[in-house]
């Protein structure tokens, strides 16, 4: 078996999803066993999760936010709500993890979690330890906390070159 790998798609340009997303299928055709947890992206509904259904049951794709609104734009009590289920998001990239559920996990926004200060760095260095070598892990997000870098094995930051889009 390979050596799994630690990957961050980070930075202010759009396409890091979708990066995660071109991964997985790129795992999915080499027979390996895909897991995505979204965060802070609200409950699945619309064009894109209608074309990421179409990708299970090899890609499985999960959130636990119920809310259809960006977290940023909930009330303080929505909030209370959703960093709860958020929670239980980590609690369930935990048990993938401690499973070996899967070959790659993909949790996308989790970078976000952090910068929201929903979660700490020492959440996701306990996620970390529980993933076994073989295992690829990729985080995207806005912003990459320094004491991330020292882990992570591939930094892919993506930018807009052109303001205006």
């Amino acid at each position: 078996m390979e050596k799994g790998i630690v990957q961050v798609i980070f930075g202010s340009g759009m396409g890091k999803t979708s990066m995660a997303i071109g991964r997985g299928i790129g795992a999915l055709a080499r027979g390996r066993r895909v897991i995505m947890i979204q965060f802070l992206k609200g409950s699945l509904s619309g064009e894109t999760s209608e074309w990421l259904k179409q990708l299970e049951p090899d890609l499985k794709v999960f959130r636990f936010e119920k809310q259809n609104e960006y977290f940023e734009k909930l009330t303080e009590e929505q909030k209370k709500e959703a960093r709860c289920n958020i929670q239980n998001g980590v609690n369930f990239a935990r048990k993938v993890l401690t499973t070996c559920e899967c070959d790659m996990l993909i949790l996308d926004e989790f970078l976000g979690i952090l910068d929201q200060k929903i979660l700490g760095m020492e959440e996701l260095e306990n996620l970390l330890s529980l993933r076994e070598e073989e295992v690829d892990l990729i985080l995207t997000g806005k912003v990459c906390p320094p004491q991330l870098k020292e882990h992570a094995d591939v930094l892919t930051c993506i930018e807009n070159v052109n303001p205006g889009v």
